[in-house]
């Protein structure tokens, strides 16, 4: 029998879409003998790693609004701090990658302010190699994480005017980049339009994948790091809420990722830059660094499934389900 390749195998044994039950004898043989994770079937509902540095379902409603104080002349200042370490993350039962993360965790915390604000982030590098962050948005040229790298033990604090409103994007801005950005090093910023939008559930998913062989080839795909995290445990939601997901793709090695939800179309907010949706559609495709607003409604009740659109993606973790209640306890 021809051998299988370590992504193949990791490809057959996580093959289960809507709960199928598990690989081959034969395969299944094969991958144990690799020394990959458990069959889709046990994966699904054994529930998160221990290790895998954040809770996927606390993860989508988490957000850090900083320290909180005015200056003289009434405007907002938010302090945040941030530490990147290296950190060995679970990802699945029994399988770990040595992450690279901002506060410990992949991807990084959710910072939120509203546009207007004085953000000053306070940076830290407890790591064994030279660490940034760029933020995406407006700020001085000294505060872009290019130029100014630290090293470990090293400080720098960040300081700009939040803007424009909308969903962005942090991560290290060090050479070999797609080393730092594939180890962990990423999260996302939400800057809130002074006038707000609509009240709805609102979710945070970062769309991102893992090389566990560092054959610049991921082998494990997902959303908030853990593979199949949502399928494990279904994101429960109200019929007729409105629901809003902040989406952002920040996957290294593929040139290209994508979110389908079934049975449902949602409205497209471009970078979330503006209040008008710009399509309405149940599938999006985005290039690294690209984020949407995406804003739905469920008018039956049910288990829908949401995944990416690239077939091998959502075999190879990138995939969960929305469970539409008429009531949330």
């Amino acid at each position: 029998m021809k051998s299988l390749s370590r992504r193949e195998a990791l490809k057959r044994s996580l093959i289960g879409i809507a709960g199928a039950a598990s690989a081959s004898s034969s395969v299944q043989a094969q991958v144990t003998t690799l020394g990959t994770h458990p069959g889709p079937h046990d994966l699904m509902t054994r529930g998160v790693p221990k290790d895998a540095g954040i809770d996927p379902t606390a993860f989508l409603e988490n957000w850090d609004t900083g320290v909180v104080s005015r200056r003289a002349n009434g405007q907002t200042v938010r302090e945040y701090r941030m530490i990147a370490m290296d950190r060995n993350l679970e990802l699945m039962p029994g399988l770990f990658y040595p992450a690279w993360a901002f506060n410990g965790q992949v991807p990084g915390p959710t910072l939120r302010c509203t546009e207007g604000d004085f953000v000053r982030v306070h940076f830290h590098n407890a790591g064994t190699h030279q660490h940034s962050i760029h933020f995406h948005g407006f700020h001085p040229a000294n505060m872009d994480g290019v130029f100014e790298q630290i090293e470990p033990g090293g400080s720098f604090v960040y300081e700009f005017t939040a803007e424009p409103f909308g969903l962005q994007l942090y991560h290290c801005h060090t050479m070999p980049l797609k080393k730092h950005i594939a180890k962990g090093l990423y999260g996302a910023m939400i800057i809130d339009p002074k006038r707000g939008r609509p009240e709805a559930h609102e979710m945070m998913m970062v769309m991102n994948g893992f090389d566990v062989n560092f054959d610049g080839e991921n082998e494990i795909y997902a959303v908030n790091t853990v593979p199949f995290a949502y399928q494990a445990n279904p994101i429960v939601l109200k019929r007729g809420e409105l629901n809003r997901i902040y989406l952002v793709n920040v996957l290294e090695f593929d040139l290209i990722n994508s979110m389908h939800i079934h049975a449902n179309f949602f409205n497209v907010f471009r970078t979330g830059t503006s209040l008008v949706p710009t399509e309405f559609t149940d599938t999006v495709s985005m290039g690294q660094g690209e984020r949407h607003v995406l804003e739905f409604t469920y008018n039956h009740t049910g288990k829908f499934m949401f995944h990416a659109h690239q077939s091998e993606f959502a075999e190879l973790g990138w995939m969960g389900m929305f469970d539409v209640r008429g009531t949330v306890a």
